[in-house]
């Protein structure tokens, strides 16, 4: 683990692929521009969600140590966080959603340590620290929740995805990076922006993880709890917004009351949502998450489960009745008319596994270039393989070291040297193991001797089916870190030295300067600076006692909002923060 991430004892058991997204805060690099944007807008949401958020929002902010003064550190975030049982990471923006949800499972807070523009304080559709730990790390100290979001992230690390769904990831990423990027051409942005569209129009099966990204979006970023006439706001994509945490709670903004049917509710990023959905309690977030997870490939195994796995080209894992969970990257399956799987494939590294446990000598290494086996029941016996005790053996002829050939009932045929067989630890045969075998299916060869050994997997039928290895440690990277990357852009001297202004400010609010002259600073802020308004703000309200001065400065904001017709509601938000609080 990178020795710069400041960590607490959860951290430390993350596994490696989730460690790769991890990156050092560098709090250093933080302006005083950035400052100023978390204080404002915590100080407006904090001002205004006083009555309209969920009553965990403001006690979960004291308890997770999250100040509205200053953008908070991973190291006090972290230091806090451990009384409750959860930790913080810092990431880079968007990362993939399996890797997100299993973060979730293992009770880490994923945090986008970028913070948006000035010119983006109201929204960003990129994830940053204002979204993160000001709008989902406080209400975690509320049990219940905290509780529902590790369960979710549980399941939906489970959940598969499409290549649909990876094409969305890598669009959405790219469009929120250069959304944030000050530089960004007008065309490559609406270029951006139109793949993004493209993806959403598009008219596709919505896969599991689709439908749990849904689940998410309605509940952990955008959810109301309470009445549905008089609803509260708990979701961190309202919380964190000072426009959308106002527009949810109008009469344009149709409530609904929450249920699994909101799996099925797609939403558009780039927009204000038309509707959301309100649960009566956290509680009942828990019950329709069962609900969905009960429809899940998770649960249901089977041929839909599998032909899923061979749809999302990714590594995935089937689990037989047998225990035996194997995992790599399905490609091929043979049902029968009762659209029962008689035989599977996959290809490249696949590892074997029982009780999410690599088994000892069946790694990627021994299945470097895949795994294949029927599934089922033999022809003509009543007893299958794997409740066979050893008398039951060697009264069907398995004998180790002798040559055998049976049937199954789907018309598969095996024939080979049996070597020996690995049973779990509730005594069942879970797979055995021959050589120089054949195995067929009417015309087709399934497997010659050429191939070497052939590991016959033993199980009646797939119960489970789910994204990712059954052992983590199987693979070297279960997940893939995105080649877009958020971009930092170079300071001109004229931003080093607004930077600057802000920085005198700042300091002498915090009573670390006492000598700098705000007059002058005004000054040179209008006459260097013309379109700045936040730092207004601030002089504005250090400069109560100057009545004169704090007069020219209102003048002077008065005269942006005409000139900038975009900063009038943020102005006027400013303003009657300060004056409310004189």
């Amino acid at each position: 683990m990178n020795e710069n991430i400041e960590t607490n004892p959860l951290l430390e058991r993350l596994p490696p692929h989730l460690q790769q997204y991890m990156k050092p805060q560098n709090y250093e690099e933080y302006t005083p521009i950035n400052q100023a944007v978390w204080r404002y807008v915590m100080r407006k949401s904090v001002s205004y969600l006083s009555s309209v958020a969920h009553e965990s929002y403001l006690d979960g902010l004291q308890k997770t140590g999250i100040s509205i003064d200053e953008i908070p550190s991973m190291y006090g975030m972290n230091r806090i966080l451990k009384e409750i049982g959860w930790a913080a990471v810092a990431v880079d923006g968007f990362i993939p959603p399996n890797a997100f949800m299993e973060f979730q499972a293992y009770k880490v807070l994923v945090i986008a340590s970028d913070i948006r523009q000035l010119e983006h304080i109201s929204y960003t559709p990129a994830p940053d620290i204002i979204h993160e730990a000001a709008g989902h790390a406080p209400i975690i100290a509320n049990p219940d929740y905290a509780e529902y979001l590790r369960r979710f992230g549980e399941i939906g690390a489970k959940a598969i995805l499409s290549a649909h769904d990876n094409d969305m990831y890598e669009a959405v990423r790219k469009l929120s990076i250069l959304k944030e990027a000050p530089d960004t051409s007008e065309t490559i942005l609406e270029a951006a922006e139109e793949r993004v569209n493209e993806l959403q129009a598009k008219k596709v099966e919505l896969s599991e993880m689709a439908m749990i990204r849904n689940l998410h979006w309605w509940t952990v970023e955008y959810g109301l709890i309470g009445d549905v006439e008089n609803p509260k706001i708990y979701g961190a994509g309202l919380l964190s917004s000072i426009g959308e945490s106002k527009w949810c709670m109008s009469d344009e903004v149709k409530k609904i009351p929450y249920s699994v049917d909101a799996a099925y509710q797609e939403f558009d990023i780039t927009k204000p949502q038309p509707q959301l959905y309100v649960t009566p309690d956290f509680s009942y977030l828990m019950q329709v998450l069962e609900e969905f997870a009960e429809t899940m490939a998770l649960r249901k195994g089977g041929f839909r489960g599998l032909r899923k796995l061979i749809a999302s080209k990714k590594i995935g894992t089937i689990e037989l009745s047998t225990g035996l969970q194997v995992s790599g990257v399905f490609t091929e399956m043979i049902k029968n008319e009762d659209n029962e799987v008689v035989f599977f494939r996959t290809e490249g590294p696949t590892a074997l596994s029982n009780r999410e446990k690599e088994l000892i000598g069946h790694g990627v290494t021994m299945h470097a270039h895949g795994f294949s086996s029927p599934l089922g029941k033999l022809k003509g016996i009543n007893l299958a393989i794997e409740d066979m005790s050893p008398r039951d053996l060697k009264a069907y002829n398995f004998y180790d070291g002798e040559r055998i050939s049976f049937e199954y009932e789907s018309g598969i045929k095996v024939d080979g040297l049996n070597v020996t067989g690995i049973r779990n630890i509730y005594g069942k045969l879970i797979l055995i193991q021959f050589t120089d075998c054949t195995v067929t299916y009417g015309d087709r060869i399934l497997f010659q001797p050429e191939y070497g050994t052939f590991d016959l997997a033993l199980g009646k039928n797939i119960v489970s089916a789910f994204a990712g290895a059954a052992d983590y440690r199987s693979f070297d990277m279960l997940h893939f870190k995105s080649e877009t990357l958020t971009v930092k852009v170079p300071k001109s001297k004229d931003d080093e030295a607004l930077e600057q202004l802000y920085a005198q400010v700042r300091d002498v609010r915090t009573g670390k300067d006492m000598t700098t002259s705000l007059k002058s600073i005004f000054k040179k802020l209008t006459k260097k600076h013309p379109k700045d308004w936040l730092l207004l703000i601030e002089l504005y309200e250090l400069t109560i006692d100057q009545p004169e001065l704090q007069r020219a400065i209102l003048l002077r904001l008065q005269t942006i909002q005409t000139e900038r017709p975009e900063t009038t509601q943020l102005i006027r938000d400013g303003v009657d923060l300060v004056n409310s609080n004189a």
